[in-house]
């Protein structure tokens, strides 16, 4: 198992920016970020396969969010701009397969991080 670490969530104006940072102590495996608001089901925001090449987006995050990952540091990474009081919510990394495809594909994931609270004030 890979345990996984968020971090980076906290307080912003709309229009800000916030960038989080899921750590991996290890593993080989496509990794991305969920999100859950009060009173609704958690939702898929973004994702990076293993060698990196390639990304998929929500619709409602496209344009905004740019998500990236330093295999040095074995971290990945989620850059926020323009941030809307609808992004609200818990963020959590995930890890999963290799592929985009794996990863979305799958409703369960091989590993959960414990999330990070991002609040966007108007």
């Amino acid at each position: 198992q890979v345990p996984l670490v968020e971090s980076g969530g906290g307080l912003v104006q709309a229009g800000g920016s916030l960038r989080l940072s899921c750590a991996a102590s290890g593993g080989r495996n496509a990794m991305g970020w969920y999100r859950q608001a009060p009173g609704k089901e958690r939702e898929f925001v973004a994702v990076v396969n293993w060698s990196g090449g390639t990304t998929y987006y929500s619709d409602s995050v496209k344009g905004r969010f740019t998500i990236s990952r330093d295999y040095a540091k074995n971290t990945v990474y989620l850059q926020m701009n323009s941030l809307k009081p609808e992004d609200t919510a818990v963020y959590y990394c995930a890890a999963h397969g290799l592929s985009t495809t794996d990863f979305i594909g799958s409703a369960r994931k091989d590993y959960w991080g414990p999330g990070t609270q991002v609040t966007v004030s108007s």
